[in-house]
């Protein structure tokens, strides 16, 4: 018996279909990711010298805000990723 080879995949090598999960990122989501480490960094630093009011509230505003808003900025002329 003969067995013969064929030229196609076989069953465990499929491409896997890609999908949209409606992400996308854009000149304006680096920027607000940019502005974030800087105000982390200057959070850091003023926490390094001693502030008691700046530093935590540069800190809050860093994590909580502009690095969450840089994830989830959609751009005005992008669809809702449907």
């Amino acid at each position: 018996m003969s067995v013969s080879k064929s030229g196609g995949r076989s069953r465990g090598q499929r491409k896997l279909a890609e999908t949209d999960l409606g992400f996308s990122w854009g000149v304006v989501n680096s920027l607000l990711l940019g502005l974030a480490v800087v105000v982390l960094v200057v959070g850091y630093l003023a926490l390094a010298r001693g502030s008691t009011t700046l530093a935590p509230v540069l800190l809050v505003l860093g994590y909580c805000a502009i690095i969450p808003t840089s994830l989830l900025y959609r751009g005005r002329n992008q669809g809702s990723g449907e």
